[in-house]
């Protein structure tokens, strides 16, 4: 009677030494995975949030110090142009020089438009109507006073001659100027607007090339 009174108790302590052994076994390898799950998560979720983060930040139109120095030095040169494209009526002989002058204000003039929303919209200055300073000429092809002074005398096929050779002269500064907008600005739309000036105004060198023989 007494040994199977401890044949029972064996039984019983086996039994439950299994059982722990087993919850033990079973918490160990849940504590393990979720060690595991929570390392893989943590890296993840904390590139979710940089990845969201660097999205929103670019949905909101980030600037940087090129894309101001290229919307305030595109506005004055823009200016310049439309103000040499307004002279061609009245004194150009060549339809193609009207219309070359026509189709240059037309492009240019929104796009001062536009420039200036973009300065507002940063806190920056835009530079006022009739600053433009054309003592400023050079890399940017800004033309002189004197310059501007030649061309408003000239008129036939001087004026188509003059005003050709400045504005390609003109054109080739706002295309330099556009590609440093596009190496060194992070405004989406300036660059995208960086790109099509790129565009329409080597076109237009090229077309004024050819009309000026230097084809």
């Amino acid at each position: 009677m007494t040994r199977k009174r401890s044949l029972v108790r064996r039984s019983a302590a086996v039994a439950a030494a299994g059982a722990a052994a087993l919850v033990l076994a079973a918490c160990g390898g849940d504590g393990d995975g979720s060690a595991g799950h929570g390392d893989h998560n943590a890296p993840a979720s904390s590139s979710a949030s940089g990845a969201a983060a660097a999205s929103a930040s670019a949905s909101q139109g980030q600037h940087n110090a090129a894309d101001v120095a290229f919307a305030k030095g595109m506005i004055p040169h823009h200016r310049q142009a439309v103000e040499m494209a307004d002279l061609a009526p009245g004194r150009a002989r060549s339809a193609e020089v009207t219309k070359l002058a026509a189709d240059i204000k037309k492009a240019q003039d929104p796009e001062i438009t536009t420039l200036s929303g973009w300065l507002t919209s940063w806190g920056e200055e835009v530079p006022a109507e009739g600053s433009m300073d054309h003592s400023s000429h050079g890399m940017d092809g800004m033309m002189t006073a004197e310059e501007m002074s030649r061309l408003e005398d000239a008129s036939g096929k001087a004026f188509d001659t003059a005003f050709m050779e400045m504005m390609i002269k003109h054109h080739e500064g706002a295309v330099e100027m556009a590609r440093t907008e596009q190496s060194d600005g992070a405004h989406g739309p300036a660059r995208k607007m960086a790109g099509e000036i790129i565009t329409s105004q080597s076109a237009e060198i090229e077309q004024m090339d050819q009309l000026l023989g230097k084809d």
